[in-house]
């Protein structure tokens, strides 16, 4: 049994080299991306059954009067904390690699198997430290995962910005066509979106005055985008502004959803405070891919992240070319990277405190510790971003107005 176990142990181990080395010569995005993946599931997975297993745990349990929810949460910044010590490493590694020559770009794309064991090391090391330390790192993620959420609109922004720009420039009727169609779908999902809301958030018989200034400053917005951006003076289109009000819409539900359960004017959950494991399930992807999908597209961006030697947005390359020239096919010249490492890593580090914050409800008590991102705290941070993304792209608008000099996407 004991040679059995042995030889498992040993194919396994030689599975996970041949598949970490496969993966890499493809692209160490999709590495970094799925290893990211892997430690969200772990935190989901330990947030289930962290409670009886931390309570055996001297260091952690230092009173008799802790709840379930703080041993989720401890579990869930413990394997946050590593994650974040393991890419802020590498982004403090990577830090002034302009071109492929550099030994560093190696370090970037191999030795995978030495980085999933210091990945696992940090993690469970995390679970050694004092409960003081783990306190300090919750409240300054509150910080990052703000920064992140700010550095996912800029990402959003440049990518609607840059969608117009690839159908404007090709310069035929089909594609204008296209962009008034998009355009007009997308401002129409908003309002009949927004016609729903009221349904869900303000159901009748109730005082609902703050569900309902959320909805309607949504709807002002909405059309505030598209008078500024259609302005003669303003160099805006109505692509973006359609594409900005939907995640508007999108967030502005995200935020109602987050209330209490017991909260009367959430007519979406008051009726039922259990969560299915498919409401859990849905939840849980829906977080993976947006932090995934911001990650990879930060990773692959030029406007406002690359390296001062890489090509210039307006060059950007498909994933599969941008796999080649990381890779080294192509020529044998000194290649400049494809992409900043150091922002690329940074930007898994601060989404590993964003991930820590959904998970634990922003480190502050729900009334179910089966719920994933819901409460107060969670409403107002959804409410704050879908403004400061109204305020950024109206900015990106109005500034070249004061400043003609620059370029602001």
């Amino acid at each position: 049994m004991s040679c059995l176990a042995s030889c498992c142990a040993s194919l396994t181990c030689g599975l996970c080299t041949s598949v970490a080395s496969g993966v890499t010569r493809s692209s160490a995005r999709l590495a970094y991306c799925g290893l990211f993946g892997v430690s969200l599931i772990v935190s989901w997975v330990l947030r289930e059954v962290a409670s009886p297993l931390l309570k055996n745990f001297s260091w952690i349990n230092t009173s008799d009067n802790l709840s379930k929810e703080w041993f989720q949460a401890q579990a869930v910044l413990r394997v946050s904390l590593g994650n974040f010590l393991f890419f802020g490493v590498l982004a403090l590694i990577m830090i002034g690699i302009k071109d492929q020559n550099d030994r560093r770009d190696s370090w970037h794309h191999g030795g995978w198997v030495a980085k999933l064991v210091i990945w696992v090391l940090l993690v469970a090391l995390m679970f050694f430290l004092p409960n003081g330390v783990i306190t300090i790192y919750g409240f300054l993620s509150k910080f990052g995962a703000g920064f992140f959420l700010l550095i996912q609109v800029i990402i959003l922004l440049d990518a609607t910005h840059s969608w117009n720009d690839s159908w404007v420039a090709k310069d035929e009727q089909k594609w204008y066509v296209a962009l008034l169609v998009v355009s007009v779908v997308c401002y129409i999902a908003t309002f009949v979106f927004s016609g729903i809301l009221f349904m869900w958030f303000n159901p009748s018989g109730h005082d609902c005055g703050l569900n309902v200034f959320f909805i309607v400053m949504t709807m002002i917005l909405a059309l505030a985008f598209a008078v500024i951006a259609l302005h003669p003076k303003v160099n805006g289109s109505l692509l973006p502004a359609s594409v900005i009000s939907v995640y508007c819409a999108y967030v502005c539900y995200s935020g109602l959803s987050s209330e209490p359960r017991d909260y009367v004017c959430n007519g979406l959950h008051n009726k039922s405070k259990a969560v299915t494991t498919s409401t859990l399930v849905l939840g849980m992807l829906t977080t993976v891919l947006s932090v995934l999908y911001s990650a990879l597209r930060a990773g692959s961006a030029t406007t406002f992240m690359s390296p001062p030697s890489s090509p210039r947005s307006g060059e950007k390359k498909s994933l599969l070319a941008s796999e080649e020239l990381e890779s080294g096919k192509g020529s044998p010249e000194a290649r400049p990277v494809s992409y900043s490492y150091t922002f690329f890593h940074l930007i898994f580090a601060l989404a590993s405190m964003y991930s820590a914050m959904l998970l634990s409800g922003w480190t502050s008590s729900s009334e179910s510790s089966e719920l994933i991102d819901v409460g107060w705290t969670s409403l107002w941070v959804r409410i704050c971003t879908e403004w400061v993304t109204a305020g950024l792209y109206v900015w990106s608008l109005v500034a070249p107005l004061f400043f003609p000099d620059r370029e602001f996407y």
